[in-house]
């Protein structure tokens, strides 16, 4: 751990002018927490100070989303203490942590779509009048927190009706009108633009100036720098560290939350593009309720390139991906491969004519969580030789090519033998990247490919995909993470309402502009 890291023992409370520790707003101690064999929190202790941010980090199962629950009354600890006040409380549910005015934005948002912002702010405790509910009070009480917080929503629009990153001001908003003290959100900036994550980060940082105590879980180091006051990092259930921005910088946080040092910034060499390998034009298609999708796609891939697809999602990324494998059928337009055309193909036929596919869906796209290991490694060449013959399996050829992929891609535990659904996260998307990037193909189409994922496999998977990009393969990657695109792509285009609105190298790219067309398909 770096020398300026704080003692897991250190007291981090604020003192006052005269020395004296004023009381943390709320405090844990010795909290451990248990599903099953799983131990997701173990002898935890966290402080949250008033008027201050607090950002905790970790990778996927480090134990922030348990340690959060648990201070929310979402779960109970099997041992252990939240205090607030010097009071221990007793939190058997949200109720019981709003009335201690502790508040949470999840993930993903608690709304009800149907109903105006006003209407979604106060359900469940709603001003009445006569004993009728009170919309019009209600309205005004939302406009007065909206303009003091600089949230700028208008309390009449239907929640359905807004962007994500508006709808997220109504979950905060919620919090604020039953006087939280105490705010936590959960990845707030998950799916957000640059524009909607500088607002929010600012009205983070306000509320804080104001003496709520905002605790803030992300993955996005960036964004920990920013706005931070104090830092604590878990790692397998456990605080390993408290640090602050000035003492701190992002390749230290990483290296805290995976254990070993990690490489953040990708080195590489420009590339060298060939020829066109994947082709798109004019293409349509329609999304799974029959709504078109996809209103013209033009788009190319050349050999020895990676193009990114960035987007706020929704705009027709999914169905991108799935015209291109084979998953979605098309209305109109051209898909072609070198050369040939590939539109209305099946999945197994693209293929087999050279398209590699990462799904978003690794559950339920790229693996069989029954099988083993060896089994999912050779999933789309199965049928062919060496590893069956005459229609019949050869165990011994599927083991020495998952022996070899399990070794040259480092999945662990490397049993080629242990079923797939016993995998970490990481571990599994591991097998779908060495099945796909073995595969004697042409084209990659990556998407999401580090979804869900920590940052050291996080790491592995960007250096393979210029690995593979440098030895000629053409790179299709569909990303929500913008940081992702900017610093793998080597040319990005912009998907908004269906079509590609921009398409332009990554090199000195403006990224507050990506937004800007992310967030309106224009730019301005």
């Amino acid at each position: 751990m770096p020398d300026h890291l704080l003692p897991l023992d250190s007291p981090t409370a604020v003192s006052d002018p005269v020395g004296v520790a004023a009381p943390p707003a709320l405090e844990v101690q010795g909290v451990t927490k248990r599903f099953g064999d799983v131990l997701a929190n173990e002898d935890v202790d966290f402080r949250i100070e008033r008027g201050r941010v607090h950002a905790l980090l970790g990778e996927n199962g480090a134990g922030k989303s348990t340690l959060v629950n648990i201070i929310f009354g979402l779960y109970q600890a099997d041992t252990g203490e939240v205090r607030r006040n010097g009071e221990v409380l007793n939190l058997n549910g949200p109720r019981d942590a709003i009335a201690h005015q502790i508040g949470m934005v999840h993930q993903h948002f608690q709304l009800v779509p149907v109903l105006s912002v006003a209407e979604n702010v106060v359900l469940g405790d709603e001003p009445t009048r006569h004993g009728v509910v009170d919309l019009d009070r209600a309205a005004a009480v939302v406009r007065e927190l909206s303009e003091r917080f600089g949230l700028d929503i208008d309390p009449k629009s239907i929640v359905e009706d807004l962007p994500i990153g508006i709808q997220q001001r109504v979950e905060i908003l919620r919090a604020l009108y039953r006087e939280v003290d105490i705010l936590i959100l959960d990845e707030p900036t998950a799916v957000l633009t640059p524009q909607e994550t500088n607002h929010l980060l600012n009205v983070l940082r306000g509320l804080a100036d104001t003496g709520v105590a905002v605790v803030f879980i992300t993955h996005k180091l960036r964004e920990v720098m920013a706005v931070a006051d104090d830092i604590t990092v878990m790692r397998r259930g456990r605080v390993v560290g408290h640090t602050v921005p000035a003492d701190t910088d992002e390749s230290d946080l990483a290296s805290m939350m995976v254990g070993r040092p990690v490489e953040l910034r990708l080195k590489r060499t420009p590339a060298s593009p060939g020829d066109e390998m994947l082709t798109i034009v004019d293409l349509v298609a329609d999304d799974d309720r029959q709504t078109r999708a996809l209103n013209g796609i033009n788009l190319d891939v050349r050999a020895g390139e990676v193009v990114g697809v960035a987007g706020v999602e929704g705009n027709g990324q999914r169905e991108l991906v799935e015209a291109v494998t084979g998953l979605r059928g098309v209305v109109s337009g051209s898909i072609i491969l070198d050369g040939e055309e590939i539109a209305g193909r099946s999945p197994r036929q693209i293929s087999t004519m050279g398209v590699a596919h990462i799904p978003e869906d690794r559950e339920k796209f790229g693996l069989i969580g029954a099988h083993t290991v060896a089994d999912n490694m050779v999933l789309n060449r199965y049928h062919h030789r060496p590893y069956s013959r005459h229609g019949i399996r050869r165990p011994a050829a599927v083991d020495d090519e998952a022996a070899r992929l399990v070794e040259e891609f480092d999945v662990r535990p490397p049993n080629i033998a242990a079923m797939v659904a016993t995998l970490s996260g990481g571990n599994k998307q591991k097998v779908v990247a060495a099945r796909e990037f073995s595969h004697d193909s042409k084209v990659m189409v990556a998407a999401q490919p580090t979804r869900g994922i920590d940052i050291g496999n996080i790491e592995f998977i960007h250096r393979r995909l210029i690995e593979y990009r440098d030895a000629g393969m053409a790179i299709l990657l569909v990303s929500a993470e913008l940081d992702e695109v900017l610093g793998v792509s080597d040319r990005v285009a912009v998907i908004y309402g269906g079509r590609i609105v921009s398409c332009e190298p990554a090199e000195g790219i403006d990224r507050d502009r990506v937004g800007r067309l992310m967030l309106s398909g224009a730019d301005g």
